[in-house]
């Protein structure tokens, strides 16, 4: 698959995956669940990038997101831990995990240019979906005020990884 025909598709996996956490009356188990998955995601395809990636930029950024997003998920860790309780998997997280998974097969087949654009192309869209699914579904839904205030914490992160892989877009020449 061409990368920009992939960046489309999975910029509208991406959108049913927020109208699909919108829908959902997700428990604060579940939202632990879709934080942590979500991470995940982006962790390993950074850790792709860091490694596959042809421009300096794009394997620094594939760093930063790596190491970005293995903070949040251990600040999510520290903090279901000490509130007991245990993330509950859920349809939304587990479609997130099947497109990472999807996202990093495709993206192991592309060299180059290809894979930087695909790489970048995918952050955008990624991170605008997870951006939606926190302001519309995650926040709103949370319950408990330490789960509430690290979303509200960590969201900043995410606006600058999404501005981050919009001016590296740019700059490879969507």
């Amino acid at each position: 698959m061409k990368p920009t025909v992939y960046a489309f598709v999975a910029a509208g996996s991406f959108a049913l995956l927020s109208s699909i956490a919108q829908a959902q009356n997700v428990t604060d188990p579940q939202i632990a669940s879709i934080v942590v998955t979500a991470n995940q995601v982006d962790i390993d395809a950074g850790r792709l990038a860091e490694s596959q990636a042809s421009s300096p930029e794009v394997k620094a950024f594939g760093k930063q997101m790596a190491t970005d997003h293995t903070r949040v998920n251990r600040q999510a860790t520290e903090l279901v831990t000490r509130l007991k309780v245990k993330p509950e998997d859920n349809p939304t997280s587990k479609s997130l995990a099947s497109g990472g998974a999807e996202n990093v097969n495709q993206l192991k087949q592309l060299k180059g240019t290809a894979f930087d654009k695909a790489y970048v192309d995918h952050e955008v869209a990624y991170h605008q979906q997870v951006l939606d699914a926190v302001d519309k579904t995650l926040i709103p839904s949370a319950q408990n005020a330490d789960l509430k205030a690290l979303l509200v914490k960590v969201r900043p992160a995410f606006v600058a990884h999404l501005e981050h892989a919009k001016h590296l877009q740019a700059s490879l020449g969507k």
